[in-house]
């Protein structure tokens, strides 16, 4: 007769009015007042903060939940936070992705109730005594991710600011949320559920579902080319194109998109872009790649999929960078890049051949921090 959510909220009213006369009135008129509380985890986050408890999360549940494999050692237990693995208490989730002598160190002395360890652990690490229990995991850093953000995963209200400007000619979908200060401009296109902080500037963009835009980002202005005449002074070269998000973008805070001359810029599906960086015009930037803070990236270059660029990488423009490269830390690239190579220094090189981390972890350890 009722659902679950129903039976939360009444076991709430109840256990909360018993004391004050009035919990002889009817479900049917307490469940007319029930707030429009549609998430399950949400309401019984609420409830049972408000009777003073604290939620406890089991992390087999999640785990199997996403399909993640794993082998465990110690007593089932849940936790109630998450924390570093030097901080982490009896009540704590952690991970640690080292492995060997390092590993075995930071596992042995952490006081985490939880521990995701790598899989080449087990049996050289146990849990220290009956409070703490330890999973094996193929990639625990990526079984934290899922946990973490199941415990934290707190929506933004979609709804948009007062203090925004935003065009009449901008299309803005649903469940969108756009903070204060933020200027949309003319036939901009907003996908569904897309976040975007304060201070935003947006100009002849399109952008695609599920995406974030932090605060201070400025994408479609013009970018810097320009054409000298006979006497040496500088005209601006005409930008008439404009730059196109795809799902599931993410931009940090203070970046900058400049928008196409005669071909739009393009960031593909899926592509996380960290605060500082510089993508030039028509720049074209594949599926999943991973764009560490301050890299710049010169005007025409193409980025294959899967890639990552380290801190303050340069990119030079009009080149050609393949898929699933790594660009290290500093590195200046003036030169084409291939398939599945690894690049460093000024000017990058391949250091492919030098580097001894097995290829189907270095990639993994690339988007580490």
């Amino acid at each position: 007769m009722y659902s679950t959510i129903d039976l939360v909220y009444l076991s709430f009213v109840y256990d909360v009015w018993d004391n004050v006369g009035q919990s002889n009135l009817s479900c049917e008129s307490l469940l007319h007042k029930k707030p429009p509380y549609e998430d399950i985890n949400l309401f019984f986050t609420i409830y049972r903060g408000l009777r003073g408890g604290t939620v406890e999360y089991n992390c087999k549940s999640i785990l199997d939940k996403f399909g993640i494999s794993y082998i465990s050692e110690g007593p089932e237990r849940e936790v109630k936070a998450i924390s570093s693995i030097n901080e982490a208490r009896e009540g704590d989730l952690t991970m640690c992705y080292y492995e060997k002598e390092k590993g075995v160190s930071m596992i042995s002395q952490s006081s985490a109730g939880i521990i995701l360890c790598a899989k080449s652990m087990q049996g050289r690490v146990h849990p220290k005594d009956a409070r703490q229990e330890l999973f094996f995991l193929d990639n625990p850093r990526y079984a934290f991710v899922k946990i973490m953000n199941q415990m934290y995963n707190k929506k933004n209200t979609a709804g948009i600011s007062a203090r925004s400007v935003i065009s009449e000619t901008a299309q803005i979908g649903s469940g969108c949320y756009i903070g204060d200060y933020t200027v949309i401009g003319d036939d901009c296109i907003i996908g569904d559920n897309t976040m975007i902080g304060t201070r935003v500037s947006l100009q002849n963009c399109h952008c695609g579902n599920n995406s974030i835009i932090q605060s201070g980002v400025t994408i479609g202005e013009d970018g810097f080319s320009f054409e000298r005449n006979a006497d040496g002074e500088l005209e601006r070269f005409p930008h008439i194109r404009g730059v196109k998000l795809g799902d599931n973008v993410e931009v940090g805070a203070n970046t900058n998109i400049a928008r196409g001359s005669l071909s739009d810029t393009i960031i593909g599906n899926g592509t996380k872009i960290a605060d500082m960086v510089h993508i030039g015009h028509h720049a074209l930037i594949g599926k999943h790649c991973q764009i560490a803070a301050a890299t710049a990236i010169g005007g025409k270059t193409k980025i294959g999929d899967m890639c990552w660029t380290g801190l303050n990488s340069t990119l030079k423009h009009e080149i050609n960078v393949g898929n699933n490269v790594i660009v290290g830390c500093g590195a200046v690239v003036i030169y084409d890049v291939t398939d599945g190579d690894i690049v460093a220094g000024v000017p990058a090189k391949s250091i492919k051949d030098k580097v001894t981390t097995p290829s189907n972890k270095l990639f993994l350890m690339a988007g580490q921090n």
